[in-house]
């Protein structure tokens, strides 16, 4: 099997990695993410949508079936499910077997960006939500949501739910403009990265969304994820012929270690530190052994 990286950043590909049951295909897998025992869950665009395999990749079970109309991002801390329905415009949470807890937007409702094919550049930017990507958890028990696909912002909640700030404009240079912001995440230390796809760059702002800096060696970032040690787990889907990869990079921007993938439309790094992709229309899940 290959291997990739280097140092302690060593890994080991075992492609197909995922045991359906038999006679069962994935759709197309658009995420992937791990609980506290590190049981894998896949987020996939047929019934059903979650499918939930132990680290080994052997099947447990699966839910949500019927409840989705276009997954997209799935996120889990402190064994909370956070999801993202694109096409109907709202964010979920879930507890790990399959139990609704919160649902932030409503169905079918999309804010006012000017913006109808998913993907282009919104004229202006508007409140949640038009085409989300993905939500996340903050330390301080806020949620943050980027709203991508057809508006250019990042969304600030409270964990009930009330929206407390948003930031962003549809835009290609300056900070704070975004071309389809795709995913995000936030640190210890409350700082957000946002992977404003189209644009080629990551973006880190405050928790209030004050701009920090911007990482611009990147092509097309997919997904982010975070290990205990604070290294960034990134999954790019290349751009203008360069391509696909994946980038391990410290808080402040630092390549630790990087290699050529297959385009991961969703990435995750467990508490062992192996990395998980979920390559979209390849329909398939494949895995990362960390070797050291």
């Amino acid at each position: 099997m290959p291997t990739v990286g280097k140092g302690k950043y060593t890994y080991e590909l075992v492609e197909h990695w995922a045991s359906l049951p038999p006679g069962d295909t994935f759709g197309n897998v658009s995420a992937v993410a791990t609980d506290s025992h590190d049981r894998v869950y896949v987020f996939q665009r047929k019934d059903p949508p979650v499918m939930v395999f132990d680290r080994d990749g052997t099947y447990l079970r699966c839910w949500g079936i019927g409840a989705f109309a276009n997954p997209h991002g799935i996120y889990i801390a402190d064994d909370v499910v956070y999801l993202t329905d694109r096409d109907d415009s709202v964010c979920l949470t879930y507890t790990l077997d399959g139990k609704p807890l919160q649902i932030l937007g409503h169905r079918g409702v999309h804010s006012d960006t000017g913006c109808d094919k998913p993907g282009d550049l919104v004229p202006h930017a508007a409140g949640p939500f038009n085409y989300p990507t993905e939500m996340v958890p903050a330390p301080s028990g806020d949620l943050y949501v980027t709203d991508g696909y057809r508006n250019a912002r990042v969304h600030r909640f409270a964990a009930d739910g009330d929206l407390r700030m948003s930031w962003g404009q549809g835009g290609k240079t300056a900070p704070s403009h975004f071309h389809l912001p795709h995913s995000l995440i936030v640190d210890r230390d409350n700082r957000v990265y946002v992977c404003d796809r189209e644009n080629n760059r990551i973006q880190v702002f405050s928790a209030d969304g004050q701009f920090i800096t911007m990482w611009t060696d990147l092509r097309r970032p997919l997904d982010i994820s975070m290990d205990r040690d604070g290294i960034l787990y990134i999954s790019e889907g290349g751009v203008e012929g360069l391509s696909p990869r994946i980038s391990l990079m410290d808080r402040q921007g630092t390549v630790v270690a990087r290699w050529d993938s297959l385009s991961a439309h969703g990435s995750w790094v467990d508490g062992r530190g192996d990395i998980y992709l979920a390559l979209g229309t390849r329909k398939r899940v494949d895995k990362y052994v960390r070797q050291s």
